[in-house]
């Protein structure tokens, strides 16, 4: 036992290392999330680290799809430029583009501390300022003297284009925006100025709304990254809140399941110990009570002694009452089932309860259908069932009341007992209490009746373990009827299963040797 106990200690301590570990990390990605989410709107983050790793993304996203353009761009502007002009362009044009690339995989690269830093903004600032010059060269390129008016809308196209891609690329970062796209509105527009032609002072002027009208845009993709960015904050703040309370709900199980166990050590201990002076008590009492030792001339005495006596069993109940409930929850309460008849139990019950009931004048209805099969189901569980229920209905029936109890089968197959009241009834709002443990309802508490709150519960426990059902229903000036079920998988005749094939050969059993 002592290298097993140690063993089991161990183990124990390093769990609740873990989870404590796990605790305190979780803590401080809540208090993150929370001063991020809830500071006021002047310190609250921009996202930044965030928005720097969209930038990047989309720039390799976009690896390739750049080079085809200016390709397409240098395949068409040599109609008008001299290709060796166009080649140069081209290969400043990509190798700018490919430094980009190239920054953005070392971005992505580079451990979070770093990502963190403003130098990696002032690169991509930078090299986003080259990559827009390199663009605005190309309208720089001199022409050849056949280039016309196609050549002026080619020119125009090809701004409108390059300005929209890189405001799709550079939106998450406006330094890169304005550093991408400036440079070329600023080239073509003077370009378009030097001209003498309405044409080219519309174009440029055109030139300088689109430039307005991409800015506005990369703006709003702004906006729309930041609220996407928050929406994924929230919801991380929601996973860390979900998993602080997983956590807890863990050590809160953690700690019902060592009160639950420490409880059925402290009920296993205790039963012993007070069942032993109990029965003590009880034989003692009950030997002074019935004056068996001789005549007690003092009746205050006697009266003493009757009291200890009933003191003793009610105390005797209790104890029972709660060990037979907490071997039931703790899954340990056994059936010893057998072929039997309701009709049986809930006649010895019935003589059991004439004592209790003839004091109080009441009087006990049976209606017991005849003809009724076995049932497979521990007897004494059964007659703990019936007994609490009668003893209910008789503790709650005023004097010359009426008890009803009706055996009969069910309409799915199965047999039900049920015991009706002619009592006080219980109020609706009641019965959810009244159906728990220790529950009682206001009637009980006035009129001090004695219990323990404890049957109800042993009932439903019991009737769950026979698989069958618990019904109770009450008004108040009305009485209440309770009834419990038993499913028709329960009959002695019901061979659907293996579980019900082993039923019947039990019966089989039990029928040849009472016949022997």
């Amino acid at each position: 036992m002592g290298p097993l106990a140690s063993d089991s200690g161990e183990e124990n301590i390093a769990i609740n290392k873990q989870r404590a570990q796990r605790r305190r990390e979780m803590a401080r990605s809540a208090k993150g999330v929370r001063s991020r989410l809830g500071a006021p709107q002047s310190f609250r983050t921009t996202f930044d680290p965030e928005r720097q790793h969209l930038f990047a993304d989309t720039r390799i996203n976009a690896a390739y799809a750049v080079p085809l353009l200016a390709m397409i761009v240098a395949a068409i502007s040599v109609f008008w430029i001299n290709p060796v002009f166009v080649g140069y362009w081209f290969v400043l044009t990509i190798g700018t583009h490919a430094s980009m690339v190239f920054t953005s995989k070392a971005f992505e690269r580079a451990p979070a501390d770093q990502k963190a830093k403003i130098y990696w903004t002032n690169r991509f600032v930078l090299g986003d300022f080259i990559y827009g010059c390199s663009w605005a060269s190309f309208f720089l390129l001199p022409k050849t003297s056949e280039a016309g008016d196609g050549f002026v809308i080619f020119h125009f196209a090809t701004v409108l284009i390059v300005v929209a891609m890189n405001t799709m690329q550079s939106a998450t970062l406006p330094k890169c925006l304005l550093a991408s796209t400036i440079p070329i509105t600023l080239v073509v527009t003077i370009s378009f100025l030097q001209k003498v032609d309405p044409i080219h002072y519309t174009l440029a002027a055109m030139a300088i709304g689109a430039q307005g009208f991409f800015f506005i845009l990369g703006n709003q993709l702004l906006k729309n990254a930041n609220t996407m960015l928050e929406y994924r904050a929230d919801k991380d703040h929601l996973i860390v809140e979900l998993e602080t309370a997983n956590a807890m709900s863990d050590e809160a199980r953690r700690r019902a399941e060592a009160a639950n166990v420490a409880k059925s050590r402290f009920l296993a201990t205790m039963s012993h110990e007070l069942r032993t002076p109990l029965n003590a008590i009880l034989g003692f009492s009950e030997i002074m009570k019935d004056e068996v030792l001789g005549k007690m001339h003092n009746e205050t005495y006697r009266s003493y002694s009757e009291d200890i006596h009933g003191s003793g069993e009610h105390l005797l109940n209790l104890i029972n009452e709660i060990l037979d409930l907490s071997r039931i929850e703790a899954g340990r309460h056994e059936l010893h089932e057998e072929p039997l008849f309701l009709n049986d139990i809930v006649r010895e019950c019935s003589s059991m309860m004439k004592v209790r009931a003839k004091a109080k004048s009441i009087a006990l209805h049976h209606a017991l259908e005849p003809g009724l099969e076995r049932v497979w189901a521990d007897e004494r569980a059964l007659r703990q069932v019936v007994l609490n229920l009668m003893s209910n209905a008789v503790k709650f029936t005023p004097v010359n009341g009426n008890v009803y109890i009706k055996v009969g089968p069910t309409p799915d197959g199965g047999q039900y007992v049920t015991v009706e009241d002619t009592g006080p009834g219980i109020p609706e709002e009641e019965i959810p209490t009244v159906l728990e443990a220790f529950g009682q309802g206001s009637h009980a508490i006035k009129s001090a009746e004695p219990g323990t709150g404890l049957g109800l519960s042993i009932v439903q426990a019991l009737v769950g373990m026979h698989e069958g059902k618990f019904s109770l229903k009450s008004r108040p000036g009305e009485g209440t009827a309770v009834t419990i079920s038993l499913p028709q998988s329960r009959n002695m005749n019901y061979a659907d299963g293996v579980g019900s094939g082993k039923r019947s050969e039990a019966g089989a059993t039990s029928e040849k040797a009472k016949s022997a």
